[in-house]
């Protein structure tokens, strides 16, 4: 079963999250490789996709957001586009278009930033919108402050909540075929840091009075320490073990508070209610078109394979004003 554990560190601005995808993920492996049309996905896009599952439910937990995070990595290369939403119930769903050869030792930067053009978008998109409001949306290169290539989701992540929240984040991820997993550390602000009494204690540091200075010191040295613990989580210790020895072996000299594990799942939100305003959306011109080249229009949804199919009738009656009745088609007279 699919978990996610929050815990925080006894009397530290320190907080984590460990998840293990397991039948959601396997779930969601398993509708590609049903899909007659595409198939399975690579080894290294598989790696991929199910690192940024990972990332998603992390990042989703994270915040306090009554809408679905999406994730995306995107670029020029084989692998055109990397998607993964999260819902603030945990659902999740997740898809990749890969238009090209990807050899089993293809790194991100061979995948997707061929030409250093490739990105990161993470959108925040509100379930309840205000009239005119729109999602917010932050977008990162998938190159560092020097432009080399950013080779791992984790560091492109890191990069992406520094820049965003300014907050310090470890993020270690990994993923194969049967689990998709990762753990989040991140350094909470200070207490009243944004009001006046937490900006003069920073200015006081900032200006050199020792006290001020040795506490912002002290916090920022128990982040690091608990930062290059989780560092040290290897690949395999995360694929394979359970969460109890991982914050063991990790965290055995610090108090931790632990919560109720939450449990991610597998869910597709589409319908075909939605399928039918998208083909309304192409107006009836090309929507007749389609009818006269094919008969009928075929949708299949790139997350869960469900296949949508819509004759002339089905397309007629999604242009109908109110209390219209669509043409009878040859084969029902």
């Amino acid at each position: 079963m699919s978990e996610l554990h929050k815990f925080l560190f006894d009397g530290l601005p320190v907080r984590g999250m460990l998840v293990r995808l397991t039948d959601s993920w396997q779930e969601i492996l398993r509708r590609r490789q049903a899909n007659s049309q595409t198939g399975a996905y690579p080894e290294p896009v598989r790696a991929l996709l199910g690192e940024m599952a990972a990332a998603g439910v992390l990042m989703q937990s994270n915040i306090k957001f009554n809408g679905a995070l999406v994730l995306q990595i995107f670029g020029e290369g084989p692998v055109k586009v990397a998607v993964v939403e999260v819902q603030p119930d945990l659902s999740l769903r997740a898809t990749a278009t890969v238009a090209g050869e990807v050899s089993p030792d293809m790194r991100l930067s061979q995948m997707v930033n061929v030409a250093k053009m490739g990105r990161c978008a993470i959108t925040l998109d509100p379930q309840d919108r205000f009239p005119g409001q729109q999602p917010y949306q932050g977008v990162v290169p998938l190159v560092d402050d020097h432009g080399q290539s950013i080779e791992s989701v984790n560091e492109v992540l890191q990069h992406y909540m520094l820049q965003s929240e300014q907050l310090d984040t470890r993020l270690v991820l990994a993923a194969n075929d049967q689990v998709a997993a990762g753990l989040l550390i991140q350094r909470l602000p200070l207490e009243g840091e944004g009001n006046l009494d937490g900006q003069a204690a920073r200015a006081a540091a900032d200006a050199g009075e020792p006290s001020a200075r040795e506490a912002l010191i002290g916090l920022d040295e128990h982040y690091n320490r608990i930062s290059l613990l989780a560092a040290s989580l290897q690949r395999d210790e995360l694929l394979t073990l359970d969460v109890d020895t991982i914050l063991r072996r990790l965290f055995w000299e610090e108090q931790i508070t632990r919560y109720e594990p939450l449990q991610p799942r597998f869910a597709c939100r589409c319908n075909r209610e939605r399928v039918a305003g998208m083909i309304r959306s192409l107006g009836t011109d090309e929507v007749e078109q389609i009818l006269a080249e094919r008969g009928d229009i075929e949708v299949g949804c790139d997350f869960c394979g469900q296949q949508y199919t819509f004759d002339a009738v089905d397309a007629a009656r999604l242009f109908l004003q109110d209390g219209q009745q669509p043409p009878v088609s040859s084969g029902m007279q």
